[in-house]
């Protein structure tokens, strides 16, 4: 059986081991990345194909009529057209839950960062500034307390509950947002999104991007908050109306956002959040998943997709 991985540098597999991979029957051809204008050709004559961010769309299913299972090293499926998969008998396949890890300490890190201004005070060190402090210590920049403070959470998967772990391990108290449409049933402390932000200390970000969350927080949202608060967001840029939190940071609105993602990745053209004028802003470039055991969960799960499919079975199938 011939198999193609299209874009296996995204996966950073200089510190991965392949081996399980490699010791299927699968004749593989792996590229490190994988223009559009080549995804036909590459995949032509596959059978199984491995892709993380390459597109695979109804044209290009159409030009490939061999293939059989498309294994998706991700939790989105977004690069791939379920429905003409579907009507071609292709079945396709994702990844879950690999890198909550990974991201629960991320999110962690970028509370921690805002909360105690660690990067204004490391700055104070490096300039010069605590060399020729009057005092033994800097002061300048405001240092908070978790303990007692609220957290608020939109999402309530293993990621959401894995904040919301640590989150009482501060001593924090721990509400969940009830998002419309929704049927909830677990019997965590939810409120509605628009009683829920008045209240928080911290949002952070965990659901995923539907036509309905796209946008989620803009300008209402942000108001409704206080002015001390934080934005975390690791799930997805598009969850945020990135010109309102611009303009929400400017203006003091909220105190400070933690980003790992944006709205458009990589910001090839730039993006108006990366803008050193915009205060107590941290942005990571989508790495919070990137944690070398998280990936290496990852290689796992394509594996056990790839193995269950040979054996006629089919193992975290999205279509």
């Amino acid at each position: 059986m011939r198999g193609v991985i299209l874009d296996c540098d995204s996966l950073g597999p200089d510190d991965l081991d392949f081996s399980a991979l490699f010791d299927l029957p699968v004749s593989w051809t792996v590229y490190g990345n994988c223009p559009a204008s080549e995804v036909v050709e590459r995949i032509g004559d596959a059978e199984i194909v491995m892709t993380n961010k390459t597109v695979v769309d109804a044209a290009t299913l159409s030009q490939a009529p061999n293939l059989k299972l498309i294994t998706l090293p991700a939790t989105g499926t977004n690069v791939v057209d379920l429905v003409a998969a579907s009507e071609q008998g292709v079945v396709v396949c994702n990844a879950v839950n690999y890198g909550t890890a990974s991201v629960v300490q991320h999110v962690w890190a970028l509370i921690l960062a805002l909360t105690t201004n660690l990067q204004s005070y490391s700055r104070g060190v490096m300039d010069g500034s605590w060399g020729e402090s009057e005092m033994f210590c800097l002061l300048q920049y405001p240092v908070r307390e978790l303990e007692g403070k609220t957290l608020g959470i939109v999402g309530a998967g293993d990621l959401g509950r894995g904040v919301a772990k640590i989150a009482q391990a501060f001593g924090m108290q721990v509400i969940f947002a009830a998002l419309p449409e929704r049927n909830h049933l677990d019997d965590l402390p939810r409120l509605a999104l628009h009683e829920l932000l008045p209240r928080v200390d911290i949002l952070s970000l965990h659901c995923p991007l539907t036509p309905q969350t796209k946008g989620l927080i803009s300008s209402a949202e942000l108001a409704l908050m206080k002015t001390s608060a934080l934005l975390i967001n690791t799930a997805r840029g598009p969850l945020i109306d990135e010109p309102a939190l611009k303009q929400a940071l400017v203006k003091g609105e909220i105190a400070g956002a933690g980003l790992d993602v944006l709205s458009a990745e990589p910001p090839v053209g730039g993006n108006l959040l990366i803008d050193n004028a915009v205060p107590n802003l941290i942005i990571t470039p989508h790495s919070a998943w990137i944690a070398a055991e998280s990936r290496q969960r990852l290689m796992g799960q394509m594996v056990e997709n790839i193995s269950a499919f040979l054996e006629g079975k089919a193992l975290r199938r999205v279509n």
